[in-house]
């Protein structure tokens, strides 16, 4: 919480700066395994090497900050086909999102069922679930349905490289 003297944020004007956000929770997870099996062909590929990947998630009501998950995961090589693949994390959070699942599906359902303008929802976010979320970010979610990623836009993932 804010101590005397400090600067609060009105309502109104939203959050404007990353430094007005207090430091946050890190939880830490892994998702690595020595062998996975290839997506593409089903051969046992071994792990190459392990990556991290950070996802803002809902906060941490009790010490009042926000939460990031911090996943350490394994990315695996198939010698059969010849590609690299990274353990799956989509129970988690859409490919490519900084989010997880948990707080897109509760952006989308403030504007959607509450009828919250997009500003308001970014700040509801935050005073009630100590998620920062953008509001063009959830504007974007709301205008894709909730859905991040390849199945939205008709694309495919390239056949080579990580997938």
């Amino acid at each position: 919480m804010f101590g005397p003297g400090e600067y609060r944020p009105d309502p109104s004007e939203g959050i404007t700066s990353i430094a007005e956000l207090p430091p946050p929770e890190i939880v830490r997870f892994s998702r690595t395994d020595t062998r996975q099996p290839c997506p593409h062909c089903g051969h046992s590929a071994y792990r190459d090497k392990q990556a991290h990947r950070t996802l803002h998630d809902l906060g941490n009501l009790d010490l009042w900050c926000p939460r990031d998950l911090v996943i350490t995961y394994s990315q695996h090589y198939c010698t059969k086909c010849r590609k690299y693949f990274n353990f799956d994390l989509t129970d988690l959070a859409p490919v490519g999102s900084h989010y997880t699942h948990r707080v897109i599906d509760l952006a989308v359902r403030v504007v959607v069922e509450d009828g919250m303008p997009y500003r308001p929802a970014s700040w509801h976010l935050w005073r009630d679930h100590r998620v920062f979320v953008p509001f063009a970010t959830i504007q974007n979610w709301v205008e894709a349905g909730g859905k991040k990623g390849a199945d939205t836009h008709g694309h495919r993932v390239p056949g080579l490289g990580a997938g």
